[in-house]
Order: structure tokens, then sequence, then C-alpha cells
């Protein structure tokens, strides 16, 4: 059995976003719903939080030390965190005033790919779309539900992806330099007496690693067969994402949320909106940051 460790007692509504800065040995995450970016240090405990005036759903490294690409309500946005700078780069969805973003995460090309979702749930709602070097942001996937994890294979052949709503995880097939997606298949059914699938990583053995929200566990799954490999329960129910991270990625890093909790609920799962860790035996992959290419200028 692995052993889960509490790590930031955060309090989260909504704790999404993970990510390991193995520059600054931090453990990043956001809370959507309070507008918080937070950092982490893992070598003396200290916790850095910044209060933003909108929701925030992803944070992604870049490629300048101290700038971070951030998903906010009103569009991606860079954050010098030195200057405590704030630059506006796009916003696609300005004309949709009830869609807010939700995960995001870079491919080895350094582009940014972000999803969105009505925050009313409606169906169908949402697109996924993928932010260029030069800035331009193109339409990869519409019609979804809540545009949720994603994670390319090892040999970035393969993207998988998660629209929360349909309790599957899609293997697209990637081009790796034009950032396309074609042809999906199946590659995770989850039950719903599982949790649906949430946030996703991947592993060092090309294994995916998935989040359940209402299920309070993470597992560990083949995409070529579908098969559970592994369960490992979170003291919380609603789990979000997670990442790999440590000096040699073998520590999972879990972000929670306590949304719409009853006070029963609460009493049983009190850690809910808290950060935990698990120690693996199997490395994690490495992160990839936004390549600026000027747009920092």
């Amino acid at each position: 059995m692995m052993k889960v460790e509490l790590i930031v007692e955060a309090n989260n509504i909504l704790g999404e976003g993970p990510l390991w800065d193995e520059r600054n040995k931090e453990f990043v995450w956001v809370d959507i719903e309070k507008g918080l970016l937070q950092f982490f240090c893992v070598e003396d405990n200290g916790l850095e939080v910044v209060v933003l005036k909108e929701k925030i759903s992803a944070v992604v490294l870049t490629s300048v030390a101290g700038t971070y690409l951030l998903a906010l309500k009103r569009g991606l946005t860079l954050y010098d965190r030195i200057k405590g700078s704030f630059k506006k780069i796009v916003d696609p969805e300005k004309d949709i005033p009830n869609n807010r973003f939700n995960d995001g995460k870079c491919d080895s090309m350094g582009r940014f790919w972000i999803g969105s979702m009505d925050m009313d749930v409606k169906k169908y709602a949402g697109n996924l779309y993928c932010l260029n070097n030069d800035s331009q942001i193109d339409l990869r996937l519409s019609g979804l539900t809540i545009s949720n994890g994603m994670a390319w294979s090892l040999d970035n052949q393969q993207m998988y992806f998660i629209d929360t709503d349909t309790y599957k995880v899609m293997c697209y097939d990637y081009d790796e330099t034009s950032g396309a997606i074609v042809h999906p298949v199946e590659a995770v059914c989850v039950s719903k007496e599982h949790g649906a699938p949430d946030g996703m990583c991947i592993d060092s053995e090309g294994m995916l690693w998935i989040a359940h929200w209402g299920g309070a566990n993470v597992s560990r799954w083949n995409p070529n067969s579908g098969e559970l490999l592994e369960k490992v329960d979170i003291p919380a129910p609603l789990v979000t994402s997670c990442c790999f991270g440590g000096k040699d990625l073998t520590e999972l890093y879990v972000t929670t949320a306590s949304q719409g909790l009853t006070e029963d609920e609460l009493k049983r799962y009190p850690l809910s909106g808290s950060v935990f860790k698990i120690k693996t035996s199997i490395k994690g992959a490495p992160v990839h940051r936004f390549h600026l290419n000027g747009l920092k200028e």
C-alpha cells in the first residue's frame, strides 16, 4: 500500500492545476474559486499565496525563470513573480461570459493547451485550445462539457484527453510538429462507482495517473489495454488532479476540493481542499515549459 501524506492543509474550495517546479523545488497549484496562486517550497515548508482578483484555473512554467503563464477568467496572462506584474496575451472566449478555463498543460514543443467549460456545467459548451509560441491560439476541440486532464505519450505520438462528463480518456494521434490531433479512440473507460476522471498525468512507464472527483482516490491505468493497475485512497472525496515532483520525480502530489460538500461530509473528510503526497516506486515524466519566444517583451 502506498502511503498518503498531508503536505498542505490549504482549505481550498477548488484546488487544481498541480505543477512541479524543479528550478525552485516548489509545488505550485491554484484555488480556482478563491483566485489563489500558491507556491509551496518543499525544502523549508514555506508557503507563498498570491491573491488574484479573478478565477485562476491553471498555471504552467515558462522558458523564462520567474515568469509563469496563467489561465485567468478573463484570458491567458503572463505573471512576472519578481516584479509582481501581469501581461495579458489573449482571451479566446471573451464573448462567452459564462465560460471559464479549466485544465491546461504544455506539450513538448512548448505550446500551451487549455480547455474551457460553462460555469453552470452546461453540456457541450466547452472547448480545447492550443496557444502557440507566437501568441496565436487555435481551436482544437469543441462540444466539450468539462474539458479536463491531458497528457502526451512518451514518444509524443499520442495525446490523451479527458472530458470528465464522458467518464473516458480518449487517445488522439498527435502531430508533434503541427499540434494536430486526429483519430480519437477510447483508451480508458472509468466506471461511475470509481469516481469521475478529472486531472491526469503520465509516468516514465507511459501509464496514466488519474484523479477521481467524487471517488476519493487516484488511480493508475494502462492506456494501451484500458486496465486499472493501481488505486490509492485519498482522505478527501473530491480529488481534482495530480502531478509528479520531488528530487527524483517519485512523489505524486495530489490536489483536492471542498466545493459543495455538506457539513456532515466535511466532518467525515476534514482535510478536503488540502494537498497530499504519495511516495511511489515509479518516476514521473518531466514537465514541459511554455516557450515565450519574445512574448515577454
